[in-house]
């Protein structure tokens, strides 16, 4: 299998593999601090549960990652990624002047990859807006999580779901329980 024929299993950054409590401070403040939110990123002490769903997932998939930082951060964060022995994959990150919510921005390019015939395994994010937008029918992007489906022998595999269970679109989950702000709750598990 050659590398670009290989799924995605894409990841969320900030919540998902990276510990961002120490800088929440910055956005509790008005007017928000995002300048000084995303400089203190390189700090940000890895989560261990995204970061074993990372290397899982590596098996089998080819990891990328998806992030709402923006693009004048990319430095900073394959710095952090290499720091944390996280595999190399492409990254996605928001144009500097792009203030849209994730959901949209996300959720845009995840359906340029699936237009282009890339199968996305498994999109693995913390917030609950960019995992439901990724989830609604239409969204060429995402199926939702937990349904059963028929192995190929007739017998169903269990209602969690499992990271090859709806090709081509990802399982969408979030790592169990980083919340970020209020209106970030841990709704789903991962998926495998």
């Amino acid at each position: 299998m050659t590398h670009s024929s290989r799924p995605l299993a894409v990841f969320d950054l900030d919540g998902t593999l990276a510990d961002t409590a120490h800088r929440q401070h910055f956005l509790e403040r008005r007017p928000r601090d995002w300048n000084a939110f995303f400089g203190a990123a390189p700090q940000d002490p890895p989560l261990p549960e995204g970061v074993r769903m990372v290397l899982e997932s590596a098996r089998d998939c080819e990891v990328a990652y998806l992030t709402g930082r923006p693009e004048r951060c990319r430095r900073d964060t394959l710095a952090w990624l290499a720091a944390q022995d996280l595999p190399e994959g492409r990254i996605w990150m928001r144009r500097d002047n792009d203030r849209r919510p994730a959901r949209h921005t996300k959720l845009e390019i995840l359906r340029r990859l699936a237009a282009q015939g890339r199968e996305i395994r498994m999109l693995v994010d913390d917030d609950e807006l960019v995992c439901v937008a990724a989830s609604r029918p239409g969204s060429g992007s995402c199926a939702p999580a937990g349904r059963p489906r028929r192995r190929r022998s007739g017998t169903r595999r269990s209602a969690r779901a499992v990271p090859d269970a709806f090709p081509p679109g990802p399982t969408c989950s979030r790592p169990g329980g980083h919340a970020v702000s209020s209106r970030r709750k841990p709704t789903l598990r991962p998926t495998w």
